[in-house]
């Protein structure tokens, strides 16, 4: 049987990719990586025999192909981690799964007005009111996990788990935009930056040259 095989954008600037990439590496999962590049022609080429939903990230299991970055870390979970990758309390577990799903559906104006740039940093946007409460939304969320998690660990449950996956880029994104939080966030973004997976896609983006000009926000 050949190696799975993970179907990504741009490590700079795709934040979904980075989210099925983080849980696949966690997963403890030998696989390879395809990078299609983001607004290009090879994409629009390739991405319809890649991937159903013409999206990144797509898991190839053999004859099997999974899209989406939650569906991608469920699989990788169940698969190959042991069913370790969410919290072992029930109760726990359902929140993480909501948070989890949360980030999937919600924060529009995070997503539009603060796109993943790994290689951006110090940049300034203008911060309306929607923005704010998606902001605010994200941080309150950390707090109350990290408060609950106490000392059983530095992530979002305490041990990392699918919902530090769907999170970790917005961790990259209140970097890249200067984003004040309150200490025990900033904790929490420094968990993610200091976690040897994330700083081997920081370094991979770091690497690459291309430019998606519809996520070069801020100045």
């Amino acid at each position: 049987m050949k190696q799975p095989r993970l179907v990504i954008g741009n490590k700079n600037y795709s934040s979904w990719s980075l989210r099925g990439w983080l849980a696949m590496r966690k997963a403890g999962v030998e696989f390879d990586e395809q990078l299609l590049p983001l607004d290009t022609e090879t994409f629009a080429q390739q991405i319809g025999d890649l991937s159903p939903s013409r999206t990144v990230p797509a898991l190839w299991d053999d004859s099997i192909c999974i899209w989406g970055s939650l569906a991608i870390a469920e699989y990788a979970n169940e698969r190959w981690a042991g069913a370790e990758l969410w919290p072992a309390d029930m109760a726990t577990r359902a929140r993480a799964r909501a948070i989890s799903a949360e980030m999937l559906a919600g924060f529009p104006a995070l997503r539009a007005h603060l796109p993943m740039n790994c290689r951006a940093s110090g940049r300034r946007v203008s911060i309306d009111d929607k923005l704010a409460a998606d902001i605010a939304r994200v941080v309150a969320i950390w707090l109350e996990c990290r408060e609950n998690a106490g000392d059983a660990g530095p992530w979002l449950y305490g041990k990392f788990s699918i919902a530090d996956a769907m999170y970790a880029p917005v961790a990259l994104r209140f970097i890249t935009y200067d984003i004040e939080v309150p200490a025990l966030a900033a904790s929490y973004i420094e968990t993610v930056l200091q976690d040897a997976d994330v700083a081997d896609w920081m370094a991979a983006a770091r690497q690459e040259t291309a430019i998606v000009e519809a996520d070069e926000a801020g100045v």
